[in-house]
């Protein structure tokens, strides 16, 4: 049988283990996908270390996949062999449950993560479900299409339902692998942008990307700069950094809201009367079906929005994720495939 090579978690905690295993067949409303590109995501440490619920071992991550169409399984209409591809954090819903049936597939009571119930884009082939499965513009090559499978359609994805309009305040804190996006979906979309990071040597590529004027959370005190400038409509929070973004809430406009895309397991902390007064809020966004990440991509594909990338062969996996991990890449990982 033909082989593939695939980097695999033999346990929790465990090392990356490149090994080589028979390449899988597509069933029933399944696509085979030749991978040429994988991001590699924070939230792979959930895996990596076993903090997500009910996974089982051994177990190929990576949900920022960017490919082409090998093979199609039965009753698979919409895909074709050779098409341009790629699968993020949605990796497939029931359509039965009460969320589905509402149309929220992403509320999905039975929701599957690519490269969490099932193997994912740490290989050179993988299985996707039909519904999850985007198509990617000739405009974006492979490594600049995995991340935004991800990041990208988080950031742009809860941007365009933020209900901020174009001439709105929308700041953006961080300047990691979300806020660098974050900040070119604002500025593309019209929104009046300020970027917040740590230190004055961020500002020329915070303005580069977008931003009219950049805050040094370090030097200024941001809630009150923000205040000055007639409050922010949105203030969009990338980095992983409970008590930075507790920090921004006073820097809310009357009815804005703090969205919160950077994951951390710490809380943040506000008093109901930070909210109350100018009735601002608090939310929360799990990036986006196919459908949003192929308006995230088409988006990036028309305005020239493209991640910062630094790519390492899929055997050196291990290495991608541990400059991950110390936060020096810049700005996403992405692994590719021979």
């Amino acid at each position: 049988m033909p082989q593939m090579i695939a980097v695999q978690i033999r346990s929790p905690g465990g090392p990356f283990e490149a090994i080589k295993r028979e390449i899988p067949a597509p069933g029933q409303s399944q696509i085979r996908i030749r991978v040429q590109a994988c991001g590699i995501c924070h939230s792979d440490v959930f895996v990596k270390e076993g903090h997500w619920p009910g996974l089982q071992y051994p177990r190929v991550t990576g949900h920022e996949v960017a490919g082409v169409v090998d093979e199609v399984g039965a009753g698979v209409s919409v895909w074709k062999k050779g098409q341009r591809v790629g699968v993020g954090w949605h990796g497939g819903h029931c359509g039965q449950c009460e969320s589905c049936r509402r149309g929220d597939f992403m509320g999905c009571r039975y929701f599957q993560v690519t490269g969490f119930q099932e193997d994912g884009g740490y290989a050179q082939y993988m299985i996707a479900r039909q519904e999850a499965v985007a198509a990617i513009p000739d405009l974006l090559s492979p490594a600049e299409a995995a991340p935004l499978l991800c990041a990208g359609v988080t950031t742009f994805n809860s941007l365009r339902r933020s209900g901020a309009r174009a001439g709105d305040l929308v700041a953006v804190q961080g300047l990691g692998g979300l806020g660098h996006l974050g900040i070119q979906f604002a500025s593309k979309m019209g929104f009046h942008t300020v970027a917040i990071g740590r230190g004055q040597d961020k500002e020329p590529l915070a303005l580069k990307l977008g931003a009219v004027r950049y805050l040094d959370s370090s030097a200024v005190d941001v809630a009150k700069e923000l205040t000055s400038l007639g409050g922010a409509s949105v203030i969009l929070a990338t980095a992983p950094d409970s008590k930075a973004m507790s920090a921004l809430i006073d820097g809310l406009g009357v009815g804005g809201q703090l969205l919160v895309v950077g994951a951390s397991a710490d809380p943040i902390n506000v008093t109901p009367v930070q909210l109350i007064m100018a009735r601002r809020a608090i939310r929360g966004w799990p990036s986006g079906t196919a459908r949003d990440s192929e308006d995230t991509l088409n988006f990036c594909a028309l305005t020239g929005i493209r991640p910062m990338v630094e790519t390492v062969p899929l055997e050196q996996a291990a290495k991608g994720y541990e400059q991950m991990l110390s936060g020096k890449a810049r700005f996403r990982m992405v692994l590719t495939m021979n």
